[in-house]
């Protein structure tokens, strides 16, 4: 693990791949106004609105942007005594998740939903990933005892 730095007390405890993402909102980008130039007869040169589509190309902005699994990328995952650290495929940077931070873990079938004070959830997916939702939350208890 000589890619991964770990501080002179942290101690890897497992090296695995998940499947990764974040849940969390974004700023609504709103399209342009839908609609046609018209040649009137009367008026002339008109622009003429399309209120149906507008109001549904609106929901659809307002929709993708609202609170949902985002950023869903395969990535190692090193679990330390201090703390998850994940790295996404391509990446060469280190994503750092203590276990200090940690508010609470929700362990299904085959992913684990870490929660944090300070960021958005982590979900992790894949074969290794209810062992870890154990692990994590073993530790997360063990140090608040500590």
């Amino acid at each position: 693990m000589a890619d991964l730095p770990l501080a002179a007390d942290e101690t890897a405890l497992a090296d695995v791949m998940c499947s990764a993402a974040r849940f969390y909102a974004t700023d609504v980008v709103y399209p342009r106004q839908a609609g046609y130039f018209e040649d009137h007869p009367t008026f002339g040169r008109r622009w003429v609105a399309n209120n149906q589509l507008d109001a549904r190309q609106r929901q659809e902005a307002e929709n993708a942007a609202a609170q949902q699994w985002r950023d869903q990328m395969p990535a190692r995952v090193v679990l330390t005594s201090t703390g998850v650290r994940l790295r996404p495929s391509g990446s060469a940077d280190w994503m750092p998740f203590d276990h200090a931070l940690l508010s609470g873990v929700t362990t299904g079938y085959s992913e684990v939903v870490l929660s944090y004070t300070v960021c958005a959830p982590l979900l992790l997916a894949g074969p290794a990933a209810p062992w870890l939702g154990v692990a994590i939350e073993h530790l997360h208890h063990k140090g608040q005892t500590a």
